[in-house]
């Protein structure tokens, strides 16, 4: 008997079936680079809706465009971060060029890690 489970995705909360029974004709199985494969594997992440999916192989394809910038001076407003009041907020980009996920609940974690304040 295939299984078939309604999940909600841990990064949009948008509910979809899972059909890891019928991996064939489960809305995961898309194409992603080997990259996103890999970036994947580092991460908290269950199963993921496909537009997150597509999302995250996407901003993995552009983050071979770009280095991690290692001085401040490096830093792009837009692309890396942008300020929230006095504050910066580094972008998904920024904490996946970075290469880890440091565990701080940081708002745009592309790792899957949820602070538990």
């Amino acid at each position: 008997m295939l299984k078939h489970e309604t999940k909600t995705c841990p990064r949009c909360n948008t509910a979809f079936e899972c059909k890891v029974g019928d991996i064939t004709n489960c809305q995961c199985n898309i194409e992603i680079s080997n990259n996103t494969k890999e970036f994947l594997a580092k991460t908290n992440y269950d199963c993921l809706c496909v537009n997150c999916l597509q999302h995250l192989n996407h901003l993995v394809n552009v983050s071979t465009k770009y280095n991690f910038p290692t001085q401040k001076e490096f830093l792009i407003e837009g692309l890396h971060y942008y300020k929230e009041d006095s504050n910066w907020v580094f972008t998904e980009l920024y904490h996946l060029l970075r290469g880890y996920c440091c565990k701080s609940g940081c708002r745009h974690c592309v790792y899957g890690y949820k602070n538990q304040a």
